[in-house]
């Protein structure tokens, strides 16, 4: 089993990773299909199913997916753009992808929210057609947008290719208990393990600015997330409030009044600074999905401006740790909040958090797992209930808790010495079973809790 870090840490845009990047690569990935088709295709329709109908307009899923069928793509989106490339779509109802012919397409006609049952194989589907010059679909494409921007066709996800089964890697651990068991028969840490992986597909050079790359993007939507003012588009009139807070932080640490407990005050305004990002459509890192993409930058963040000792040079070895512990979570359960609830998300991105602050920190592999099974334990259950299918209530906040809790994980790991009753291999199963069990009223399809209790949503 491989999960590079690059697939759980990837540059894209807000709101989702699962209901925006996803309906946009899978957008892109059909006019491939087109491209490679020994027919002309004049036209195309889009389905929405599952979760991406109940929320998609909240998570701008239809724009991602007009945007995806357009040409872009997440990696690349320009925000001007898109805005100017969705307006003339509007006013001349075709688009225009790069390598085809002109496709009809009415945004208002020619997608579709299906409110009916989710498709069989995933919450998040979506049905791409292509049509002839008479309007007859003559070739369509199901997908499947499985969390942290991953997407399978249904033929894909049926024959279980959402991880990378190519050439062997030197430590294909494919649960805790084996990373900890080749570990301790290596010698090398977690990070080092990753990073051997790594290698095994790419050059050294590559990997590392690529990791750098990664950081720098998380670090400018902290900076841009505490400058931002005013209030985020959808229609709750949710003001942005990481710049006040920050502000009064500053303030406070200037008069050298601030009470202990404030330090949880500066992760919580940095995770919630890039999770108002995310709700503006800014550019994140999904870590590993848009949901939750505040709480490692957050952590980091932490770390390195609080933290005596810390030092930039050592933020690739949280990276690779950090998605070491993502890519068991997401390759024995899920990160995503339609198949799973926020446990799988949130609860996903604070065990990696925390076992990559853990190693920084100078963890053993025992207690760097210990870190992540207490972070994602007690998140055990948590629901993906947005008000109004937006990323913002309760999703900024929760995103400053899940940084709490993971550096409070990490804390207490490393005032053990690694053992514990409760594998991580035994929280995983356990999130994956209660997301199995979850009723999908409270799996991101904004049919339950606050998202109803909320007056006037």
């Amino acid at each position: 089993m491989f999960l590079s870090v690059f697939d759980m840490f990837k540059v894209g845009v807000g709101p989702s990773s699962s209901h925006t990047m996803g309906p946009m690569v899978a957008g892109a990935k059909f006019l491939d299909r087109l491209r490679a088709a020994p027919f002309t295709a004049h036209g195309v329709k889009a389905s929405l199913h599952g979760s991406l109908a109940f929320t998609g307009v909240g998570h701008a899923t239809d724009r991602a997916t007009v945007l995806g069928l357009a040409g872009f793509t997440p990696e690349t989106y320009d925000a001007g753009q898109a805005d100017e490339t969705l307006a003339r779509i509007r006013a001349d109802k075709r688009l225009t992808p790069p390598d085809l012919s002109p496709l009809r397409f009415d945004p208002d006609t020619d997608l579709k929210f299906d409110f009916g049952p989710a498709l069989p194989g995933h919450a998040n589907g979506m049905i791409l057609m292509a049509l002839d010059a008479q309007g007859d679909v003559i070739a369509q494409e199901t997908y499947y947008s499985v969390g942290g921007g991953f997407v399978l066709t249904e033929a894909e996800l049926a024959a279980g290719k959402d991880t990378d089964d190519g050439a062997p890697v030197p430590f294909p651990f494919k649960s805790a208990t084996e990373m900890l068991e080749m570990a301790a028969t290596s010698g090398k840490s977690i990070a080092e393990m990753k990073r051997a992986n790594e290698l095994s597909r790419r050059p050294a050079a590559d990997l590392d600015s690529g990791i750098a790359r990664i950081w720098e993007v998380m670090d400018g939507c902290i900076t841009r997330g505490l400058e931002g003012s005013g209030t985020l588009p959808g229609g709750l009139n949710v003001r942005r409030r990481a710049r006040a807070i920050h502000e009064q932080l500053l303030a406070e640490r200037g008069m050298n009044q601030s009470a202990p407990h404030t330090i949880n005050d500066w992760m919580s305004t940095y995770a919630m600074a890039v999770n108002e990002e995310n709700a503006a459509g800014g550019q994140v890192v999904t870590a590993p999905t848009n949901g939750a993409a505040g709480v490692v930058p957050a952590t980091i963040r932490y770390w390195i401006d609080h933290v005596p000792g810390a030092a930039r040079s050592r933020i690739p070895e949280f990276l690779l740790t950090a998605a070491a512990i993502g890519g068991l979570v997401k390759y024995n359960a899920s990160i995503s909040g339609a198949e799973a609830g926020c446990q799988a998300e949130v609860g996903s991105a604070a065990a990696m958090a925390a076992a990559g602050l853990c190693a920084v920190m100078g963890g053993t592999p025992q207690q760097i797992e210990n870190a992540a099974e207490i972070a994602l334990e007690h998140h055990l259950g948590m629901t993906c209930d947005p008000v109004k299918g937006l990323v913002q209530v309760p999703c900024i906040e929760r995103n400053g808790l899940g940084a709490i809790k993971a550096v409070s994980a990490a804390s207490l790991a490393l005032r053990g010495d690694g053992q514990h009753f409760v594998p991580l291999d035994s929280a995983i199963e356990t999130m994956r079973q209660t997301g199995r069990d979850m009723h999908e009223n409270y799996k991101e399809t904004s049919l339950g809790g606050l998202a109803v209790n909320i007056p006037n949503c």
